[in-house]
């Protein structure tokens, strides 16, 4: 069991990503917890750059100890070979190079994974910690090779690591022009009345996971690895999953109006499982932190959305 309450004196928190959908949402869980952070921009296409900075930063952890949520990264789902690859060797290069003048004191890492890209060819669903990772595309490949770089690395440091394998984020706070996050772009096509062409079926399932819900479980899981010192891995997701069609529902009876949309065909639907339903077994604390009801989380969200696409833009 997992103890996810207990004080500790709060650690100097390093957010990679904090301009992201998932960082920004655990920095201000982070700040509202009283947490001091740090957070900084990586030039993730420079690989000199990227490498450097990502030094300085972790040249100024306190000694005393400290905690890194890593939520960054530059690869998306439809990243090419080349772009992760290079992601990857940034990665690679900084906990080679940051080893030699690591810090001592208390530690804890959190690493964002994607339970969608290392189980999306595993069979038997739904998917837990247990079940053996099956990536399809690129994107999940270069994900698990980042998951065994801070494994082995965290080890060899006796430092604390959390490698969450997270579910489909939603809520505010995703970026509108990246074109990501399903129900986001459904809430886009409500608002603009612009149809939003789906590549894959509409009984496909996904578990979907509010953004706060999730920052919650970082929260929590770099608590729990700040004690235990030892290497884990878990599942983040709501436990229940949704198909596409009862997201569309869910979204019109919000609106009282159906979200447009179109089913088309794209290369990468043969990356797209049509059963991604998701189950953890580690540390079930946590997973009481899942507390959003999806209608709450998708209202949220169209609301954000239509604020920020009714806004006018400064000049």
């Amino acid at each position: 069991m997992v103890a996810t309450g207990a004080a500790e004196e709060p650690l100097v928190t390093w957010v990679l990503g904090s301009s992201g959908l998932l960082g920004g949402a655990v920095l201000r869980e982070h700040v509202r917890r009283g947490f001091p952070v740090i957070t900084s921009g990586i030039p993730w296409r420079d690989h000199a750059a990227a490498v450097a900075a990502l030094l300085e930063v972790a040249g100024r952890l306190p000694k005393g100890g400290w905690r890194i949520a890593w939520c960054a990264g530059a690869g998306v789902v439809g990243a090419s070979q080349e772009e992760l690859d290079a992601e990857v060797r940034v990665i690679e290069t900084f906990l080679r190079l940051w080893e030699p003048g690591l810090p001592r004191g208390p530690r804890a890492v959190f690493l964002a994974s994607s339970a969608g890209g290392v189980y999306a060819g595993s069979v038997d669903p739904p998917f837990t910690e247990s079940t053996a990772p099956r990536p399809l595309a690129p994107y999940g490949r270069a994900k698990l090779r980042i998951e065994e770089l801070f494994t082995e690395h965290s080890r060899r440091w006796d430092t604390g690591l959390l490698v969450g394998r997270i579910a489909n984020l939603y809520g505010p706070g995703q970026d509108l022009g990246k074109q990501q996050g399903l129900v986001t772009l459904l809430c886009q096509a409500l608002v603009t009345r612009n149809q939003l062409s789906i590549y894959v079926s509409l009984d496909t399932l996904r578990d979907y996971l509010y953004v706060d819900d999730a920052a919650a479980m970082i929260s929590g899981g770099l608590d729990a690895v700040r004690r235990s010192g030892d290497v884990h891995t878990k599942v983040l997701a709501s436990g229940t999953s949704m198909s596409i069609s009862e997201i569309l529902g869910q979204l019109t009876r919000l609106s009282r109006r159906r979200p447009p949309v179109v089913l088309g065909a794209s290369p990468a639907a043969r990356f797209q499982a049509r059963d991604l339903r998701l189950r953890s077994r580690a540390w079930p604390d946590l997973d009481h932190l899942v507390r959003t009801p999806v209608g709450v989380g998708m209202a949220n969200c169209l609301s954000e959305v239509r604020t920020s696409l009714q806004t006018p833009r400064r000049e």
